[in-house]
Formats: structure tokens, sequence, C-alpha cells
């Protein structure tokens, strides 16, 4: 279906989100799986709000993970991330703290570091042009410095522009936003932004041990060319998924994320390979890899949110937070073996 040329032609090229649909947009797909999910959407809505029944609390509990594992509707997104993250009883015990962090003394160089990519986060996004009223860019500059100032260990460091983006276009709250990224950063993301980012270079090897385990044919592939894993999944981790997936498609995985941590990105990563196994096995030489990695990331798979999260939870089989611990201890002491 081409692009709407009635007078719903600019609802239809820009998503619920402010992002607008590439040229190349699949309507006519999108639609027939939307229909279907606005049904689940209802649905789960309604089972939301007897949950919450008005409260601000959640327990963890098997029916709250079951809950979340298939979707937290977008009106209670922000509340329940920030309940379960924990970033809501950061905030309340620290009140005043993030307006604090934007009054006190500025570090110039980190501020210049932020500026220089404010303008580069969501070209693509509405909301984010500086001829938007309110422009988020503005929220988001104060997001980063903020959160720059709060943990000096991390400062900035690209990536996180997204990171935050995103959490401003759901909470549509800076100080909320500030609370979730520390959450993400300080707790469930262990040492991904730090300067020599330990942790980021250690999950990417962590994954690379796990497809030898589950997907050996694929592991086996990457090894003949000689291709690093880094290559090919860097920005799956760096960006959680922004960019490379379907924004709905994000957004069901940052809900599982803030409630079962760090394990989720590796049970994204292995579906999208071990479903794609036969096309990715495909590849002859070391670019023609690369390119079925950004392939595999794309179409109806990806873009059907709901059947995805499903396949994350069985595809892959048992992942244990045990395995994934002890893989990081032998993949850090390996990395930091080799300097």
């Amino acid at each position: 279906m081409a692009r709407r040329e009635d007078g719903r032609d600019w609802a239809y090229r820009v998503d619920p989100y402010g992002f607008e649909r590439p040229e190349d947009f699949d309507y006519a797909s999108y639609e027939a799986f939307f229909s279907r999910y606005l049904v689940v959407l209802t649905r789960r809505a309604i089972k939301w709000s007897k949950l919450l029944k008005g409260n601000n609390s959640i327990q963890k509990s098997l029916k709250v993970k079951r809950y979340i594992r298939k979707g937290i509707p977008n009106e209670h997104r922000a509340l329940v991330w920030m309940i379960v993250s924990g970033a809501q009883t950061n905030m309340e015990q620290n009140p005043g703290y993030y307006h604090r962090l934007l009054e006190g003394e500025k570090n110039a160089k980190l501020l210049e570091a932020i500026k220089t990519d404010i303008n580069r986060t969501f070209p693509d996004n509405v909301k984010f042009r500086t001829t938007a009223d309110p422009c988020l860019q503005h929220a988001l500059y104060n997001v980063l410095v903020a959160y720059g100032h709060h943990n000096k260990a991390v400062g900035y460091c690209q990536g996180m522009n997204f990171i935050a983006g995103y959490l401003i276009l759901i909470t549509k709250n800076e100080e909320e936003s500030f609370w979730l990224l520390d959450a993400l950063i300080g707790r469930i993301l262990p040492d991904y932004y730090s300067p020599a980012m330990l942790g980021l270079k250690t999950d990417q090897e962590v994954l690379g041990e796990l497809v030898k385990m589950k997907v050996p044919a694929v592991a086996e592939l990457m090894e003949r060319h000689g291709v690093m894993w880094t290559l090919v999944v860097s920005r799956w981790f760096i960006c959680l998924f922004i960019d490379i997936l379907p924004v709905e498609t994000v957004l069901r995985i940052w809900d599982c994320l803030f409630y079962e941590g760090s394990k989720i990105i590796f049970r994204v990563a292995l579906t999208l390979i071990k479903q794609n196994q036969a096309f990715i096995l495909e590849a002859t030489n070391f670019p023609d890899i690369c390119d079925k990695f950004k392939q595999i990331t794309k179409g109806t798979f990806v873009t059907e949110c709901h059947s995805f999260m499903q396949k994350i939870f069985t595809d892959p089989g048992s992942l244990s937070m045990a395995t994934i611990n002890k893989l990081r201890e032998t993949c850090r002491e390996k990395l930091l073996s080799q300097g």
C-alpha cells in the first residue's frame, strides 16, 4: 500500500511516538498486524487496571512477571517501569536531588560532549526537532547533564542519548527519566557505559559463548570467517535495540528488562540468531555475515512484537542467571588478561 495521500497522510507517516516511517514502510502488513494487536492491548489494559486498582505499588510476583512479559499498556508503562526498577523508591528517597544537580557546578567538557550529540539524537522524530513545541532536545540535554554529574565514573558516552530519549518519550517527565536512566546504567547493565566499557565487551563475549552452546553452526561460521561478535551486535547492547528493532518491540523488551534484568538482552539476541540460523548460514564471506545480521532485525518476525516476545521465552531454552554470571566471570577474566 502506498503512502496515504488523503488527509490522514501525516498521521500515517508518523508513528504514535513521533518517529517518521521510512519511505518503504509496509503499511498493509503493519495494519493487518496492528488490528490484531489492538485486541491484545485492550484485553491487557483491562487486566492491568484491575491489578493496579489506582495503587502506585506492585509487589513482585509470578503474576506480575507474567503480566509484564505480555506487555505493559502504554498508559501504565512509565509508572510500572518506575516501580519495578527501583527508580520510584530512589526518587522518593532523594527529593529535589535531580534539580540540585542541574543547578550545581558543571563540567564544561561534559556539556560540550552532550551538546554535540543532542542534534544527532533521533533526527527522524518530530518531537526532537527544534521546530517542535515543546522540543524534547531541552529535556534530553537536562537529563544527560544531570546524569553525567551524578555518575562521574560514567559521565556521558554515546548511546546514552538514545536511551534517555526513549525514556523521555515514555515518561514525558525529566526527573523520572533521570532515575530510570540511573536504574539502567547503575544497576541493570553492569559497566556498559564506563570509559573502558568492560561490562559491554564482556556481555558480547558471553553472547558468543551462548551461541556456541545453543546455535553452534552460527558460532562456527563466525569463527571460520574471523568475525568478532562486537562487529555485529555491539549496537544491540549499547542502544538496547533502539533503531535496530521496531519501537513497539523495543518497548516490550524494555518492559521485561526493567523487571527481569540484563538476561533479557541475551534472550532477544539468541532468538534473533536462532530464528534466522538458516539465513545466516547462507553467508559465504565476512561482509556477507555482517549484512545478514543487519537483515535479521527487519521484517514481520520482529514487527509482530507480541509473538516475538513469546518466542524469546521459548526459543533460547533455559537461560539461568547463574549460567550468565559464570560466563561473565570467565569472559571478563579473559578480556582483562588480554589487557
